[in-house]
């Protein structure tokens, strides 16, 4: 996506401001942050950045008192504790201090930034600079760089912020645009292989997922991180309501300044596809749509959704490299904000990805962020079949096999396997499910998600068949809003439920899937790196959970 040159100037007196300050702050000591000068290996160097072309920055700021929020999580997401956190309770016991925004709204300030915003929760800071305002910030040489064709610039070394701001700044994010976010949705290739007439309505996702015995997700929010221009999306919803019967639903755009569309077809299976799944009544639908998909942008866009905490359900389908989120300090940005959802009652499903177990290409088995995080549920993909009656009949995983024929550029096949950069949460590894390994394993669940059994969308207007962990994640986000709607939005993080009953119950409450591969990793009985423990199902699963004080 291009949303803006990186030939736009700033104005001189800028410049000279942040000339001046340099050369002033040369007695400064200066401390790292958790970013990092990403690897451009991949990319092709160009010249160095000019001085007044133009750079967005979103600085995040560390949370206080982090060990007590760690505990208030943990009783959370172990049902020791239903008490979530208010917003009033979030300011004055965990969010930086006033005092704390001060000092980087000063510091960006005196190096010349401009258009200082202050995320309502002090998380976040952004602004408008140039190269040559983040060289005085920051001390990083920036560069130009061609990325298969895409323009894109990045910080030569790592940045540092003031020995003050030590244990203020966390992270330093917009000084790189080489990697970025990207959606997981697959279009069905159109030789016959991903035949039409085997894609499902986003309405039928109850009637195929056993979900048409509960309630619709009436009293409950749903919210979707998107991006760029959102009028196409919001044209498709209406046709899609329209066709479906459905009612008419409460719909909010937040952001959406960006003027690309092309991925309008990822937020209509996002949004048609959740709809569906939570039985085409919610009580709000909420695009919270970042100007981009670049982690600066993205993870303002995350943070927006915390701060807001309007939405109990999330959707997120995206997701990188996770070594490269973790160089970018987006994994130390993103996992406080996703932390601090679940300590407020809310609930990111993500996207595993369509990579197989190659989301960063290559022979080696890395997965993709965030759906690695601790604080968040991982949806994989599954092949269906369904009855002469479009009832749900039986389930594989969605499969390939190697690293030539996993990634998404080719055939595809659901994200999985064991992260490099994610320690195992403790619900994960008290449930033995994990071996000897130490790490985080992705993903929880599965759903739907192979082109040739996916979806039918309306996207630009007309019917069109997709697949992905994309199609996957707003299944489950749907069907977990029915759920907490039917429980009035009290149910805390699932995934120490889901852990702690899904082998004892599996064949219950999920579809255990235990055939095919990603590459790397096989599905077998119980849970596996390739579906989790598989799809839910789901009026079973609520039953369950409503008799079931864990959850």
């Amino acid at each position: 996506m291009t949303f803006s040159s990186n030939l736009k100037m700033l104005p001189i007196a800028a410049l000279m401001a942040s000339a001046f300050n340099a050369s002033a702050d040369t007695a400064t000591a200066w401390v790292a942050t958790q970013s990092h000068a990403p690897d451009v290996s991949n990319a092709t160097a160009g010249v160095a950045m000019q001085s007044g072309e133009a750079v967005h920055v979103a600085i995040s700021l560390q949370l206080r008192n982090k060990a007590a929020l760690d505990a208030l999580t943990a009783d959370l997401i172990a049902g020791k504790s239903k008490q979530v956190l208010t917003k009033a309770q979030y300011l004055s016991q965990y969010a930086p201090t006033q005092a704390q925004v001060n000092a980087v709204v000063a510091h960006l300030s005196k190096n010349g930034f401009v258009n200082i915003k202050v995320a309502s929760n002090n998380l976040m800071v952004t602004a408008d600079g140039s190269a040559g305002t983040a060289k005085a910030a920051f001390k990083v040489d920036m560069q130009h760089f061609d990325v298969n064709g895409r323009k894109a610039y990045a910080n030569l070394n790592d940045p540092v912020v003031p020995k003050e701001l030590e244990n203020i700044v966390l992270s330093v994010h917009g000084l790189q645009t080489v990697h970025k976010a990207h959606t997981t949705l697959i279009k069905a290739k159109p030789d016959g292989r991903d035949a039409s007439e085997t894609g499902h309505s986003p309405a039928a996702w109850p009637t195929i997922y056993g979900g048409t015995g509960i309630p619709t997700a009436a009293n409950t929010t749903i919210g979707i991180v998107s991006g760029g221009n959102m009028s196409q999306t919001l044209s498709d919803l209406s046709t899609f309501v329209q066709q479906a019967g459905f009612q008419t639903p409460n719909v909010n755009v937040v952001g959406g300044s960006g003027s690309s569309t092309s991925g309008t077809p990822e937020w209509d299976i996002d949004s048609q596809d959740s709809l569906g799944a939570a039985g085409g009544v919610v009580q709000g639908l909420i695009f919270y749509a970042a100007n981009s998909m670049s982690d600066a942008d993205l993870n303002s866009d995350y943070n927006q959704v915390v701060s807001d905490n309007a939405a109990q359900v999330i959707n997120v389908s995206l997701g990188e490299c996770e070594t490269d989120a973790k160089s970018d300090g987006t994994i130390a940005t993103d996992d406080q904000i996703f932390e601090t959802a679940v300590a407020q009652g809310q609930t990111f499903a993500v996207a595993s990805g369509d990579s197989g177990s190659y989301e960063c290409g290559g022979r080696t088995s890395y997965q993709s962020y965030p759906a690695v995080s601790p604080y968040v549920i991982a949806v994989g993909g599954t092949t269906l079949s369904t009855n002469s009656s479009g009832v749900w009949s039986s389930e594989t995983a969605w499969s390939c096999t190697s690293y030539r024929t996993c990634p998404q550029s080719a055939d595809g096949g659901s994200g999985g396997g064991v992260s490099s950069t994610e320690a195992a949460p403790s619900w994960q590894v008290y449930s033995g499910l994990l071996g000897s390994s130490k790490k985080r394993g992705v993903p929880d669940i599965a759903f739907d998600a192979n082109p040739s059994s996916g979806s039918l969308p309306i996207v630009n207007g007309s019917a069109t068949q997709y697949g992905g962990t994309s199609l996957a994640t707003p299944i489950f986000v749907g069907f977990w809003a029915r759920i907490q709607s039917a429980n009035s939005n009290s149910l805390a993080f699932p995934a120490t439920a889901l852990y702690q009953y899904g082998s004892a119950n599996e064949s219950t409450i999920f579809h255990d899937i235990t055939s095919g591969s990603n590459g790397g990793y096989s599905a077998k009985a119980g849970w596996d790196y390739v579906t989790g423990f598989g799809s839910l199902n789901v009026g079973k699963f609520a039953t369950f959970v409503a008799n079931n004080s864990g959850f």
